[in-house]
């Protein structure tokens, strides 16, 4: 089980992180997202021992580990992290690279280098040169090498950031199956919601340096506690509580609300395809409103909304 402690870290006088606490139970994968420059990374370079925390304990099953500060090589054992700059030794194949760290001697050394490597989806390429490979390619075997190692916790930031869609989420399944079977657990940094809504157990809101919320990923999405952590994850509305009567402002993604007889009147704008439906973007009283349609709407053309179902005022 690995433990954040009241982590803090400053580059030079700009405070990165602020009292970072965080847990993480073996087995459990745990998404970190937030706008760009909130100290995503950062958090994942001090978990790893990249960085020296100023303030606070990193904890392994109870035990401190201790930052670069104490140790002449970074890292520590229990624990392998892909970071956005791939290390990996360009001019050997792929084959090479992801069992550089297994010993020779090892009997099931290349079943379980093949076995990773139709993990990452790159058997038919073992024998390529990784200079040769594409960011795509790359990224895939340095996640191969992480594996190869058997941590008990992967770190990877922006795993996917470099593979084509069609690829994605094949791989995103593979990989994410792989760590269940073999209890291993991830701490992921990303910005792409498909990551943490269909493979992350929890997930940490982090904001200006902080985590503002850190709970199941299902509690996240559905009950976001900000306007900010529900644009992390799709287009969002901030519904007046006057339109529908409600009793407070809600927070409302565009699926949420339908054309209805009744609600509140909005001006159409533009539609936008997005394949199953469309987005349409509406105005109300200088303020922008999302929702889904099947088809286009004509811009300019009036129309009530309301909630779906009409009963999720509640729920906020």
């Amino acid at each position: 089980m690995l433990q954040l402690i009241d982590i803090s870290f400053a580059f030079a006088k700009a405070e990165t992180l602020k009292n970072i606490s965080l847990d993480i139970i073996q087995g459990t994968h745990v998404a970190v997202i937030g706008e760009s420059g909130c100290g995503k990374s950062t958090l994942l370079d001090i978990t790893y021992g990249l960085l020296q925390a100023k303030k606070g304990q990193i904890l392994w099953d109870d035990e401190e580990l201790t930052g670069p500060d104490h140790h002449l090589v970074p890292g520590h054992p229990m624990m392998k992290y892909v970071p956005q700059e791939f290390d990996l030794m360009p001019f050997t194949s792929v084959f090479e690279n992801v069992g550089e760290h297994l010993s020779l001697q090892k009997d099931d050394r290349v079943s379980r280098i093949l076995e990773l490597l139709d993990v990452v989806d790159m058997s038919d390429l073992k024998d390529r040169k990784v200079k040769t490979l594409s960011g795509g390619q790359k990224q895939r075997v340095a996640i191969a090498k992480a594996l190869a190692q058997e941590p008990q916790l992967l770190l990877l930031d922006e795993p996917f950031s470099h593979i084509d869609n069609f690829r994605k989420n094949a791989l995103r399944r593979k990989l994410f199956d792989y760590l269940t079977v073999n209890n291993i657990s991830c701490l992921v940094a990303t910005h792409d919601r498909d990551d943490v809504l269909s493979f992350c157990d929890k997930t940490v809101i982090m904001q200006e340096g902080a985590i503002i919320d850190y709970r199941t990923t299902a509690q996240v999405y559905e009950k976001p506690l900000s306007v900010y952590t529900a644009s992390l994850f799709d287009e969002v509305n901030l519904i007046p509580k006057e339109w529908l009567n409600s009793e407070k402002d809600l927070i409302l993604y565009p699926h949420q609300l339908k054309i209805s007889e009744t609600g509140f009147k909005v001006d159409v704008q533009q539609s936008f395809f997005q394949g199953a439906d469309f987005l349409i973007v509406a105005q109300k009283d200088g303020k922008q409103v999302f929702f889904k349609s099947k088809q286009a709407i004509s811009n300019e053309k009036q129309l009530f909304l309301n909630v779906f179902p009409e009963n999720l005022a509640l729920r906020n």
